[in-house]
């Protein structure tokens, strides 16, 4: 008998990191039916085969975790862009001040009177031209480019509305029209609040990125390396992968790794989202950035640098950034109209007031028109949504790849999970025991931990933690048997743990009532004391509590959820009883996955698929939407537009109400901004002047400018969102 009956079939992967116990830490995987054959307890189990996981491997990890928690690409633009309208916008707030007070037509709106000075008259167009050339020069560039790339839009009809007001007040200073056409405050105020709209834009973009700078800067300054019996302080972009470290109480994680040695609490809010702390122990991965709050803990390296977890999430989300969504090629295209609607309004307008003989009053509000009209409002209505949300998002835990991906949540109506590792945990636990006539159950399940307790198997290491609370003896003389089980001496009695090839052994019958077990799909193993049936084991893969709160919100909102699994229909059913699954795919094949999506999505649902693994991949992707759980697989996150970086399937719901939040704020922007000018442009132009109402160009562009600040703060109210699991 060899020394540990699991390690004679499963040999160590080379690479695995788990300190020789590959199938210790490994999560279960339905495709090689991990748990319901287990050879080393009488059954034949297949050795899971390792998955390659986000947290060990970082999947499209495009920057490096740590370079002294430098920047990134594209990082860097955001935040020179904030820098530069925010000084922008209080320079020409400064300036603008001046120029608004000396404005003869602001004196009259507000009914106070200048002094007769010749210098005060000069105030506002000295000033006023400085606003023009300086504050104005982003809009205008932007104007050129639309005008080059002959795609008119947003950038172009804000360049005309100040050029306008810029050129007619020139001329109204100069007396050579009317001085109704001084619009040196108006323009002035054109500025500042297309600047702090910008501003804000761009703050709202670098607050996005800032949470992925604030992710690289999670890594400590310095990682602790053992070298033999020393430990060297080396920077954690010198940890080479297989290093082992050691992480003290209350460090940070210097790179993804397997512990080897400790326990501790683990506080993961800062890549996860979850403010628990999560208890991690031989064996279990942690991610670079995550903080071991009470206990020392020696892991092994498995990735640095690009490969790890932060840098994937930070890529990630870069492409969400990146990404282009309906919604704003809505805007984009809603700009495009507004151009031409105020074009062909200022020429309307020009003609109508021309023909019935009023010259002057053509040009006042053919230029009103123009003013007034700038799309400002309707530029920020879609980006800063989308920028707050996908911040809100990477601050709880969603990683927005593609935001039509987000975008199209709100509007699913199935959700489909994968039943392994994103229902359940992936791991066996004990979910029930039942002792012999004349045991006490504590002790069936006590002398079947003592005799397992040197055992790194999955099973042994599941029995053991059912038994924690319990007092275990300390046992002796372990061995074990391929196909047959384990022995030990505890507290001077033998104690064997095993499968059918036991009872046979020793021609012992099993306990009656154990066929429903069976029925279930769950693993069974025997517990003999002195070769007399103390008890029985019922092992099965454990539900995620948080997975019936998730079936259960989701059923609030309306939605169906399915389950699909390779496992046996009994194994299913169970599981989908316990959860309050609406519908089962059972015993699927990882390549006909697809084939189920694509069966619901002929029904006419929308479907997002939820799942963690390769063959996870190719249903992902036919979905309408694929979110990837727990971080999943390299391939897996590959093909979802939604990446969850923890593997509470609570936060599928997240993305929903965030998807619906969002698109509930794009839509109020929308009509606000778009409204807004559909109304105003007319009223300016005079379509009530037969009745007697012309909309002054004064209360016009203070429209413009509430309009626009209405949009900003709308977007902003997204940011009170909760997207924690609850």
């Amino acid at each position: 008998m060899s020394r540990d009956h699991h390690t004679g079939d499963h040999p160590v992967t080379p690479g695995d990191g788990h300190a020789g116990h590959p199938q210790a830490a490994q999560p279960m995987r339905e495709d090689v039916a991990a748990l319901p054959h287990d050879e080393h307890h009488g059954h034949v189990m297949t050795a899971p085969q390792p998955k390659t996981s986000h947290t060990e491997h970082g999947a499209d990890a495009g920057h490096d975790a740590h370079a002294g928690h430098g920047g990134h690409a594209g990082h860097g633009g955001h935040a020179g862009h904030v820098e530069k309208f925010r000084r922008l916008f209080w320079v020409m707030l400064v300036l603008a001040i001046p120029v608004v007070a000396t404005s003869g037509m602001f004196a009259m709106l507000l009914g106070y009177e200048l002094p007769d000075l010749v210098w005060l008259s000069w105030v506002s167009p000295v000033l006023g031209t400085v606003m023009f050339a300086w504050g104005g020069a982003p809009f205008l560039t932007g104007a050129a480019e639309e005008l080059r790339s002959r795609r008119p839009g947003m950038m172009l009809l804000i360049a005309l509305a100040i050029s306008v007001a810029f050129v007619a007040s020139w001329l109204a200073t100069l007396g050579v029209v009317s001085h109704e056409l001084d619009f040196w405050w108006e323009l002035a105020l054109l500025i500042v609040i297309m600047l702090l709209g910008h501003w804000i834009e761009m703050r709202s973009l670098a607050q996005t990125t800032s949470a992925l700078d604030s992710l690289a800067a999670l890594l400590p300054d310095e990682a602790e390396r053992i070298e033999g019996n020393d430990v060297v302080r080396v920077a954690p972009a010198d940890l080479t992968v297989d290093d082992i470290v050691l992480v003290r109480p209350g460090a940070r994680v210097p790179a993804d790794g397997a512990i080897i040695d400790g326990a501790a609490e683990m506080d993961e809010s800062m890549v996860t989202g979850e403010s628990r702390t999560v208890r991690r122990a031989t064996g279990d991965r942690v991610v670079a950035g995550t903080v071991a709050t009470d206990s020392a803990l020696r892991l092994r390296v498995t990735a640095v640098g690009d490969d790890t977890a932060l840098a994937g999430i930070q890529r990630l989300v870069l492409e969400a950034q990146s990404s282009s969504s309906r919604a704003q090629r809505l805007a984009d295209s809603a700009a495009a109209l507004l151009f031409w609607f105020a074009l062909g309004a200022a020429a309307v307008t020009a003609l109508v007031w021309s023909i019935v003989g009023m010259p002057d009053d053509a040009v006042v509000r053919t230029i009103t028109v123009l003013v007034i009209a700038c799309p400002h409002a309707l530029g920020l209505a879609i980006p800063l949504v989308v920028s707050i949300a996908t911040e809100r998002a990477a601050r709880g835990g969603i990683l927005v790849k593609d935001r039509l991906a987000l975008e199209s949540m709100r509007t699913v109506g199935t959700v489909v999970f994968d039943k392994t590792g994103t229902l359940t945990k992936g791991q066996p636990t004990v979910t029930e025991v039942r002792p012999a006539a004349g045991f006490p159950h504590d002790d069936v399940l006590t002398m079947a931990a003592a005799a397992e307790a040197d055992s790194e198997h999955p099973l042994a290491r599941a029995i053991v933690t059912a038994a924690a609370h319990l007092s275990v003896p300390t046992a002796a003389d372990f061995t074990s048997s391929p196909a047959v089980g384990v022995r030990a001496r505890v507290s001077g009695r033998t104690v064997e743990v095993g499968g059918p090839n036991l009872l046979h052994e020793h021609g012992v019958t099993e306990l009656d009532g154990l066929e429903q077990w069976r029925a279930e799909g769950a693993i069974i193993l025997h517990v003999l004391v002195d070769g007399h049936l103390a008890g029985a084991l019922k092992l099965a893969d454990e539900i995620r509590e948080e997975s019936r709160a998730a079936v259960r919100e989701l059923h609030d909102r309306g939605v169906d959820v399915v389950m699909i699994t390779g496992d046996a229909e009994a194994v299913a059913r169970t599981v989908a009883a316990e959860i309050g699954i609406d519908r089962v795919f059972a015993g699927v094949r990882p390549e006909d996955k697809s084939a189920k999506v694509t069966e619901l999505q002929r029904e006419g649902r929308t479907v997002a698929m939820v799942g963690d693994g390769v063959n996870d991949a190719p249903a992902l992707a036919q979905a309408d939407v694929g979110i990837a759980i727990g971080a999943g697989t390299d391939v897996a996150i590959a093909s979802a537009g939604v990446i969850l970086a923890s593997d509470d399937p609570r936060s599928v719901v997240s993305v929903i109400d965030l998807s619906a939040a969002s698109y509930r704020k794009m839509k109020q922007n929308l009509w606000w901004a778009a409204g807004y000018n559909l109304v105003a442009v007319p009223l300016a132009a005079g379509v009530l002047a037969p009745i007697g109402f012309v909309m002054p160009m004064s209360v016009g562009a203070i429209l413009m400018s509430v309009s626009t600040i209405v949009v900003a703060l709308n977007a902003q109210l997204l940011r009170r969102l909760d997207l924690r699991p609850r």
